[in-house]
């Protein structure tokens, strides 16, 4: 099945101009700045995979800057995401994958205020470390590109002003002799950060920018641009295509931003056997935060709502609870609020749904920590994400129940504060089990998977 982009991406973006040229027949940058949509057809297939692979690069950036990593390192970082994630077996298809990807991600993020933040900044982030990356040649040839309206600064004002920009250079801990005498002189709220960070000197509202600087001016244009970009697809996309696409394709475009990239864990593994037995000693040593949540309130109360026994029964399943003891363990717990009787009519039935064993039988994957944050409960419903749905007093109180020490504490209430909720669960688990994990937490079932080992080979 094909899907043509002239008439899905070029209406959509609503490019300045149409290219008469084909991608797929003609050759183009290895670098391109997505001005325009390609007029080319993508299988439906493809349109998905390719948005896959380049989502685990802008996630793999985010959680590198959320962990503080330094620019050096994450140049290494997205060096390996883009090897990894951006390769192609046909050669000549990895532009076009390059391309495609971009401007698929573009209808997937351009649709609330939130996916459109996150978007614009690891896609800038992407485009500083990729220029980083690219030779002196290539990089002057895409300053070319920019147009940019900033002239460089002549050999008589560079040699008044030398010993100044020496200093901001010794400032910053290089060498002078590693750094150009091209200057540009651009206003200074071109380069934020930069300024923000103390490394251009500053005349006159004027910002002095180093020919090795030069990319934080290309990504406050590259980011500009985008920036427009997506709201005008948010248009087209709300006024055509969204409902031109109701049965294909917006079904996908809506679930690629809520997208989980890891293993499904619906079948356990040979670490993730759980029997009734000792449920409650793993549940407080490994559950993470929002089944133990769950799993808290279902002991206290004898009863969950929907949402929260959807959530714990299928992270349960994926945990190694067999059918039959999951029975007996809702059964034991609900027949203490609503008796025998009731369970057996009105929830027994849900139970082995999730199991895939009533209904259409379709065996249902865990819920991922994506999704899990996305989830907004009501009043009386404990699923979601605690980090997320906590108040910040509620949260410290459940963090040092687990075992958080106030150090940990600190940095993990910190990460909540920015919205990091994922890499706030990462940290409360390195506190608690006193070990890295530099992959990130991306699944609860990956946090029990893990707990787990760690509990074993001790």
């Amino acid at each position: 099945l094909f899907i043509s982009y002239f008439h899905l991406v070029m209406e959509v973006i609503g490019s300045r101009r149409r290219s008469s040229l084909s991608f797929a027949e003609n050759s183009v940058s290895t670098f391109p700045l997505y001005r325009e949509a390609p007029e080319l057809e993508v299988r439906l297939e493809d349109f998905e995979l390719y948005a896959v692979d380049r989502l685990r690069v802008l996630k793999g950036i985010s959680d590198g800057l959320s962990r503080g990593k330094k620019p050096n390192e994450m140049e290494d970082l997205v060096k390996q995401l883009w090897k990894a994630n951006m390769k192609h077996p046909d050669e000549t298809q990895v532009v076009n994958k390059d391309i495609i990807s971009h401007f698929v991600l573009r209808l997937v993020y351009c649709r609330d205020e939130e996916l459109r933040r996150w978007f614009l900044s690891m896609e800038a982030s992407l485009f500083r470390y990729r220029f980083l990356l690219e030779t002196p040649d290539v990089q002057r040839s895409l300053l070319l590109e920019f147009d940019l309206p900033y002239k460089a600064v002549s050999n008589a004002e560079y040699e008044s002003l030398k010993d100044k920009l020496n200093q901001v250079i010794r400032s910053t801990g290089q060498s002078i002799s590693s750094v150009d005498s091209i200057y540009y002189k651009v206003p200074f709220e071109q380069v934020p950060d930069l300024v923000g960070n103390r490394r251009v000197f500053i005349l006159k509202g004027l910002a002095y920018v180093a020919m090795n600087q030069v990319v934080s001016l290309l990504v406050t244009e590259y980011r500009s641009n985008l920036s427009k970009a997506l709201v005008l697809t948010n248009r087209k996309w709300i006024a055509m295509i969204k409902e031109q696409e109701k049965d294909r394709l917006t079904p996908i475009v809506e679930a690629l931003s809520t997208s989980y990239l890891g293993p499904d864990y619906n079948q356990p593994n040979d670490h993730t056997e759980l029997s009734l037995v000792d449920i409650d000693k793993v549940a407080k040593r490994s559950f993470p935060l929002c089944m133990r949540h769950l799993f808290d309130k279902l002991r206290d109360d004898h009863h969950l709502k929907h949402g929260g026994r959807l959530q714990l029964n299928l992270f349960l399943k994926g945990a190694g609870l067999k059918l039959d003891d999951a029975l007996e363990f809702w059964k034991s717990e609900f027949s203490k609020k609503v008796g025998a009787e009731r369970f057996d009519k009105e929830y027994a039935y849900a139970i082995r749904h999730g199991y895939g064993k009533e209904g259409k039988r379709t065996d249902y994957t865990p819920y991922s920590c994506q999704k899990i944050i996305c989830s907004t409960p009501g009043v009386g419903e404990h699923h979601g994400c605690p980090y997320r749905q906590f108040g910040e007093e509620n949260l410290r109180v459940a963090l040092c129940s687990m075992g958080v020490g106030n150090r940990a504490l600190e940095e993990v209430i910190g990460k909540v504060r920015n919205r990091h909720y994922q890499l706030a669960c990462t940290l409360t688990f390195e506190a608690i089990h006193g070990a890295s994990c530099d992959e990130g937490i991306n699944h609860p079932n990956q946090y029990y998977s893990d707990s787990k080992k760690i509990s074993e080979s001790r």
